[in-house]
């Protein structure tokens, strides 16, 4: 016969709120910061070629415009031998060609935009409304500036990277290593930011489970405000330590002052009340009392400092040895003879017994009354999953919530016994004390179910 599954507890109500799209509080900083630290940098940029990549054009053009008049008056007043000299130094220092200009050129314009139509204009403006400016005369590339000298058309070529002091790559390099720097900075930023607020959110953890010796923050940190943060929560964990230590203190005191009256009681009963039944009821509920003074004990017992690695096999079977011959209760167990927790035995043996305890009150099945229980364990990833579970009436969704509270008594139909209301509040102590984790919910088939979660030990080979 294949085991039963573990599954999850089955919803009862959707969720109808609506989805949000969640980010940590790191990731957010850092998408601020870095969206802040790009937009200042966009806006730097843009105030640069503003204030300087335009001014640097209209020098450009001026420039230019120079040359071609300078190279006019030059061609104006010289022979002809100084000036196949002139236009030779030209071509050779300044990167300037001259040509005659022919009615069959072809010419493509220089298409310009943004900032370049502006130098365009101002060249036109200078060197007067005849001027020709093309990015190609006859297939070839360039800056060519044509003008008009007396009757005769030239056309002067130029580097044509003179209109374009910065761009292209050169753009596109400054805004990537813009960009990197700041998504660097904001990251370093969002960390230095988010850290302590980390190490305070883990701390926080730690006290909601109760380890309070572990939650101690930097009492001298660099921020004042991060500093007194850190204070008042170390202050705050040493109180909540404090009002723990001395409730158990006062609970196994307590206990324990009252067991010698109640021997006393029980010894009194046994001698001096004549009637049996009257002294079979008295010596039931002394026994009852006895009992609640033992869950005061196990809720009271100290943080287990010896886990090892525990038999789990083991540990049922002597849970359940003291139910094997009761009629009325039958317990079916699929677990791995070898298989091992990291636990404290006797402490893991106390949460089985308190779980069996629980299921003999509250879990009998409605049809006829006798409790039937299912252990099984499995391993999912490094870790043990124990389920214990009942085939009883279950509990309400409202009192399911609150089984766990210390004292907490759950509806009638699982409190035809009388208890302390300390059962599952120990067991879910004791759980979190071996570094497990405990829950309990009303299965989809019915009954009560106990899923417990503890580290696996490799068995040696």
């Amino acid at each position: 016969m294949s085991a039963p599954e573990i599954s999850p507890p089955e919803q009862t109500e959707p969720d109808e709120s609506p989805r949000r799209f969640k980010l940590s509080l790191f990731w957010r900083t850092f998408f601020l910061l870095a969206l802040l630290i790009l937009c200042s940098s966009l806006a730097w940029l843009q105030m640069f070629r503003t204030q300087e990549y335009e001014p640097r054009i209209l020098r450009n053009a001026h420039q230019i415009a120079t040359v071609v008049n300078l190279t006019k008056t030059a061609l104006m007043h010289s022979d002809a031998i100084a000036r196949v000299a002139l236009l030779k130094m030209l071509a050779d220092e300044e990167d300037v060609s001259i040509q005659t200009r022919e009615p069959g050129d072809k010419i493509v314009p220089f298409i310009a935009s943004g900032m370049e139509n502006q130098l365009v204009e101002e060249m036109v403006k200078r060197l007067g409304p005849g001027t020709v400016i093309a990015s190609r005369v006859n297939d070839a590339a360039g800056l060519w500036v044509g003008f008009q000298m007396e009757r005769d058309s030239y056309w002067l070529q130029m580097d044509p990277e003179r209109l374009q002091p910065l761009g292209g790559s050169a753009w596109l390099t400054w805004l990537g290593v813009t960009l990197a720097l700041s998504l660097a900075g904001a990251a370093m930023m969002a960390g230095l930011i988010n850290q302590p607020l980390k190490r305070l959110s883990f701390a926080a953890s730690q006290v909601r489970e109760g380890h309070f010796n572990t939650s101690t923050l930097d009492e001298d940190a660099a921020t004042s405000e991060i500093r007194e943060v850190n204070i008042g929560f170390n202050r705050m964990a040493e109180r909540l330590a404090k009002i723990e230590h001395e409730r158990a203190l006062m609970l196994a005191g307590i206990s324990h002052d009252l067991r010698t009256p109640l021997a006393r009681l029980r010894l009194e009963t046994e001698l001096s009340v004549a009637d049996l039944e009257t002294r079979d009821l008295m010596a039931a509920d002394i026994a009852q009392l006895d009992a609640i003074i033992d869950k005061f004990l196990d809720y009271a017992r100290p943080e287990p400092n010896d886990l090892g690695p525990v038999l789990l096999s083991g540990v049922i079977s002597r849970s359940i040895s003291p139910w094997r011959n009761n009629p009325r209760f039958e317990i079916s167990v699929d677990v791995a003879e070898d298989l091992l927790v990291k636990a404290e035995q006797v402490e893991l043996v106390r949460v089985l017994s308190n779980l069996l305890e629980n299921a003999r009150r509250y879990g009998q099945s409605p049809a006829d009354g006798v409790t039937r229980v299912e252990i099984v364990a499995r391993v999912h990833e490094g870790w043990v999953l124990l389920r214990v579970r009942d085939q009883g009436p279950g509990v309400s969704e409202e009192a399911l919530k609150n089984l766990t509270q210390p004292f907490f008594r759950g509806d009638a139909a699982r409190t035809s016994a009388t208890g302390s209301g300390l059962g599952l509040a120990i067991v879910e102590r004791s759980v979190q004390r071996m570094g497990g984790t405990f829950s309990v919910f009303n299965n989809s088939a019915g009954g009560l179910m106990a899923l417990m979660k503890f580290r696996q030990v490799p068995s040696e080979s």
